[in-house]
């Protein structure tokens, strides 16, 4: 089959020489202290060393051996020590790289830097501050491995300053985001026709066709309690009396939001959200308001599914708006709780009775919108489709349903949506497939998956051939020797 990836037969993300070594280990600091607490001292020194001695297996490498130029890509260079530093990062995600040929992941870096230096020549932007931001974070995940010391982060990353360093930093990921917002770029418009799904379904040969895994199919009915009219006016009563003291008593908007805001991602971002008009970010209502703000302006109170607000509209830069805002979410009663369970208990009563089939229970008594008109049937978010393949369906679904027979009516069960609102709810697995080779009636739309990314993986080479015979290319040394699916040396 043909569903393969060029140089290399897996996806792993080489971009970032050295750099994923540091972020795996951070990663797995993390891991550590979220799942064994008792252990997480021991854990994390262990990997500050584990971190150390791999960064240190670099520096010697650069002691014993010159760091020469293996290739020029246009505007980008790959140096010798780039491929051993690519070889340490992929050991530190745990791949076997035994297999890994040096041409193989040399010609990978070639790509990464065709594609970066074609994004420049076709005027592609990144953002620059959103860089520098990213490397912020880095910086401080770096700093845990070595006790906050960043002269030790330094003699460790072999530079001699901190915005030497910053600016390496900054350059890698330049070229990471240029790379793969020109691979964006080159698929993005692609779409595979019903005769080319078929084509591609066709030509494969029957012993070679892939198999899915057990998939079912959920469905549920949702109850979700009631806030009185009363609370929903009180918290709009609060809000304004906010709004008041700031603008008639010259009170701080800010020790409103830190003393009284319930928006637990404020604190992090420094109790402002940057807006983008271009870049859609917050729920549609939190963003008509805060457009339609004057700077220095607060919004009067208004209501999203995370509850009520009001904005301060702080600063207009462009098109970029900073903002903060304070949320209150009304309380939902114990009261209100109890008619949402007692609601949900007759309705399944019914169903279990055969008064009514879940599906026609779902659309008469579901207070869930988005499944309601379809029987309260799920909809999977990775396929689009109502099936849920067992082995990668979400912990928290398949821990709901992993005991229910087909056909079975769950207990009531209770979950908090995003919004951190509690709602209760019953599922039924309405259908279930067992591990079976592809279909094409039932997995048409994993085929198209399939159909589409063969497509791409033709396109992008299609596009590489083109392009490294309108770039200047150089590859020296030992490099010259490899046998490169692609045509780097111009033979």
């Amino acid at each position: 089959m043909l569903l393969k990836i060029k140089n290399l037969k897996f996806t792993i993300n080489f971009k970032q020489p050295l750099l994923f070594v540091i972020t795996m280990l951070v990663v797995n600091v993390c891991s550590a202290q979220e799942i064994i607490e008792e252990t997480k001292e021991v854990k994390a020194d262990s990997l500050s060393e584990q971190f150390i001695k791999k960064l240190d297996s670099v520096n010697t490498f650069k002691a014993r051996k010159v760091d020469g130029v293996t290739a020029v890509i246009g505007d980008f260079i790959v140096l010798e020590s780039d491929v051993d530093k690519t070889y340490l990062q992929l050991e530190a995600q745990g791949v076997n790289v035994k297999d890994i040929e040096r041409c193989d992941l040399f010609g990978k870096l070639l790509e990464d830097k065709l594609y970066a230096h074609h994004a420049i020549q076709d005027s592609i932007l990144v953002s620059d501050a959103e860089i520098r931001q990213n490397v912020d974070y880095q910086i401080q995940q770096f700093l845990q491995q070595v006790n906050g010391s960043m002269e030790r982060l330094l003699r460790i990353y072999n530079k001699e300053d901190e915005q030497s360093f910053r600016e390496e930093m900054f350059e890698i990921n330049k070229s990471n985001q240029l790379a793969q917002k020109m691979q964006a770029n080159i698929v993005e418009e692609l779409e595979v026709t019903p005769e080319e799904v078929r084509t591609f379904f066709d030509k494969i040969p029957k012993d070679e066709r892939p198999r899915f895994g057990t998939e079912l199919k959920v469905a549920q009915i949702v109850a979700e309690p009631k806030v009185s009219e009363e609370e929903k006016q009180k918290v709009i009563d609060r809000l304004k009396s906010f709004k008041a003291d700031v603008e008639e008593n010259g009170a701080s908007f800010r020790s409103k939001v830190v003393l009284y805001g319930e928006d637990p991602g404020l604190k992090q971002s420094g109790y402002k959200y940057t807006l983008d008009r271009k870049k859609p970010r917050m729920v549609k209502e939190f963003r008509q308001i805060a457009f339609s703000l004057q700077e220095g302006q607060i919004s009067e109170p208004f209501e999203t599914e995370f509850g009520f607000h009001i904005i301060h509209l702080q600063k207009i830069r462009g098109q970029q708006y900073d903002v903060s805002h304070v949320l209150l979410k009304p309380k939902v009663s114990v009261e209100a709780e109890k008619e949402a369970v007692e609601r949900l208990s007759k309705v399944r009563e019914r169903i279990v009775s055969g008064d009514i089939s879940f599906a026609d229970a779902a659309r008469e008594a579901s207070d869930q919108k988005e499944t309601r008109n379809d029987g309260g049937q799920l909809i999977n978010p990775q396929t689009q489709d109502y099936n849920f393949e067992l082995t990668r369906m979400d912990t928290e679904l398949y821990a709901q349903i992993q005991n229910l027979k087909d056909g079975e009516v769950s207990l009531i069960q209770t979950e908090q949506d995003r919004t951190g609102n509690k709602k209760f709810k019953i599922l039924m697995v309405t259908d279930r497939i067992e591990d079976h080779e592809a279909d094409y009636a039932r997995d048409y739309l994993k085929i198209k998956e399939l159909a589409l990314n063969e497509k791409r993986i033709k396109t992008i080479e299609k596009w590489q051939e083109e392009k490294i015979l309108d770039t200047y290319i150089k590859v020296s040394g030992e490099y010259r020797d490899c046998a490169f699916s692609g045509n780097w040396l111009k033979k």
